[in-house]
């Protein structure tokens, strides 16, 4: 394994915003807004549009079982216009949950499970270009089936469809194409470089 380069590492930084326009802001968790920006030490250049999707971030849970098998859902999901194979996830929207917490409550009110172990795999931003939204990934273990307690499933939830899926099945289809939502490929493939001990 190569060295690790304490240089190579994402920077906190914000450019200068002139003005900023709210497109659509409602009661729910996601807001768009349209600013500025300044490239700093570029007086002489206009400021230019950037749009930015406001999203408090997310959880996502690889969730593997004594026989190696993934917790998955299949769920519609309207702006891409499919069924994708997912693995439960949720959103944080209680200001200072812990997004472990987050996690817990969401296997047990997506899928009807709790875990006795879990690992936080990484986190990542889905699309910085345009979003602030920011996912955490966890792998939990020792699973152990429950209610979902007061948690109703509605609208896209209401026809989510759980499958098990063993955990080598679920890789080749992501390696192949067939599985394409990002948070599940992320997951599975941190999760299959740490269990063949690729992580330092």
């Amino acid at each position: 394994m190569s060295e690790q380069r304490d240089d190579l590492r994402d920077e906190e930084a914000a450019w200068p915003v002139e003005s900023s326009e709210d497109l659509h802001r409602d009661g729910w968790v996601v807001a768009l807004r349209a600013d500025r920006v300044k490239r700093p030490g570029a007086d002489d250049e206009p400021a230019f549009r950037r749009i930015v999707l406001e999203h408090p971030g997310a959880v996502v849970i690889l969730a593997i079982d004594d026989e190696d098998r993934v917790l998955c859902l299949r769920q519609y999901r309207h702006a891409a216009q499919r069924r994708f194979v997912e693995l439960p996830a949720g959103l944080l929207d209680v200001p200072g949950e812990e997004p472990v917490e987050v996690a817990r409550r969401e296997l047990r009110e997506e899928a009807a499970f709790t875990a006795e172990r879990w690992t936080h795999l990484l986190t990542t931003y889905s699309s910085p270009g345009i979003s602030s939204e920011r996912i955490a990934t966890f792998l939990a273990e020792g699973l152990t089936a429950t209610d979902r307690g007061d948690f109703e499933l509605k609208h896209e939830e209401a026809d989510m469809e759980t499958l098990w899926v063993p955990f080598d099945d679920l890789l080749a289809a992501v390696l192949d194409g067939r599985v394409a939502d990002a948070p599940v490929a992320l997951a599975v493939l941190a999760h299959q470089v740490r269990r063949t001990g690729g992580t330092p």
